[in-house]
């Protein structure tokens, strides 16, 4: 086994889940996923695929009509996306690791902002690159960018970029000055930038668009750009493993090619149920956004409330993230919720060092009685800790 991948970690968020295998009285809130299923069209349209038996290979950029209704969707949201800069993808997941495939070698200095998903500062270390991370800075519960710092850590020997806004777990959402800002360091230095905006329609504040900002907004098509989207949160798509990823048109061809290599395609079924997704996304993912808002507010108050909790409401993404003065390691107090309150989060410190002491809630609850349910166990808990 090659010494980058022994040296993984595992994911720790798992780990908590784990401890609570077999037990049906744990309120579970460790994974990024809704408890809502996917909306009948959706899956209807994926089951009449399958009675007309498409079940063979597709093209490994996508379903031309599906690139096109992707290009139309974005395009609707920010300047226009031609769909010939569109390549469809087996998931999020899959369209962040073909990104990082496609820009980086073994040896090269990636930088990723931090606190974030595990999995886009792994990426880059499996393939043997230097992951240097630049840390959001935390302030009454709320995560903000220092720029100069990022400034500072980006330089001309920095190949990739990596940022994830509205992100997970903190939901910080980059301004459109720290994105112009961004964008003009890394022109002159010369910078790839991965932006993962897989969060961009759950976001809660008031904007024209009714999303956060993008950094397709103010880049153009031949900016050393890539922006990774999935199917999996504003549609409540996330076992379907379908995502998509915008690009410059020099990259197409070879992410093409790298996609053959691993996949070789997205599933033809999945494709069509993605296309009535965007067909009838102004009557799902509204009703996302504005439950998850509900979901956020019955959750943060409550949160706010306990003695001893630093949390602020997330402007974007389905999470709150807070921290409990008094207890250190977050693995560990994550356990001990599970196993003491029947409580499921995860791990602050699943998501960077800096996050130790940290708590991540995911609040996408069908019943938001569930997220109350859950601040009671908490709460008992904690007056049980006296």
């Amino acid at each position: 086994m090659r010494e980058a991948i022994h040296n993984l970690e595992a994911s720790k968020i798992r780990e908590v889940a784990n401890a609570g295998l077999g037990r049906d009285d744990v309120l579970a809130f460790w994974f990024g996923e809704s408890d809502e299923v996917t909306p009948e069209v959706i899956r209807q349209a994926a089951i009449d695929s399958l009675q007309r038996g498409e079940t063979f290979y597709a093209h490994n950029l996508g379903l031309p009509e599906l690139r096109e209704a992707i290009a139309r969707y974005t395009s609707a949201l920010h300047p226009v996306v031609d769909a010939s800069r569109i390549a469809v993808t087996s998931g999020g997941v899959s369209a962040l690791m073909l990104a990082v495939q496609a820009l980086v070698d073994a040896g090269d200095e990636v930088v990723a902002v931090t606190p974030v998903w595990p999995n886009l500062t792994a990426q880059p270390a499996i393939l043997g690159a230097h992951v240097r991370t630049v840390s959001l800075v935390p302030a009454d519960g709320q995560w903000t960018l220092d720029l100069a710092a990022l400034r500072k850590a980006v330089t001309a020997r920095t190949r990739l970029l990596i940022v994830n806004a509205p992100n997970n777990p903190t939901g910080w959402t980059m301004t459109r000055e720290e994105q112009q800002a961004v964008l003009d360091h890394c022109r002159e230095t010369g910078t790839w930038i991965l932006a993962d905006e897989v969060y961009e329609r759950l976001y809660f504040e008031p904007t024209p668009n009714g999303c956060a900002p993008s950094f397709l907004d103010i880049s153009r098509p031949d900016d050393r750009l890539v922006v990774t989207h999935s199917f999996s949160k504003s549609f409540l798509m996330t076992g379907w493993r379908l995502g998509w990823l915008v690009l410059p048109p020099a990259l197409v061809d070879g992410i093409g090619k790298l996609i053959e290599f691993n996949t070789s395609c997205a599933s033809v079924f999945t494709q069509r149920a993605a296309v009535a997704a965007i067909e009838h996304t102004a009557e799902i993912t509204p009703r996302v956004v504005a439950h998850l808002k509900q979901c956020r507010d019955t959750l943060v108050p409550l949160l706010a409330a306990l003695p001893g909790v630093q949390v602020a409401p997330a402007k974007g993404g389905m999470y709150a993230f807070f921290r409990l003065e008094g207890f250190g390691d977050s693995l560990e107090l994550a356990k001990r919720l599970v196993v003491e309150a029947g409580l499921g989060l995860a791990p602050g410190n699943a998501f960077a060092p800096e996050a130790q002491g940290w708590l991540r809630w995911c609040f996408a609850s069908k019943d938001p009685q569930r997220l109350v349910q859950g601040v009671e166990r908490l709460k008992a808990w904690l007056a049980a800790q006296k």
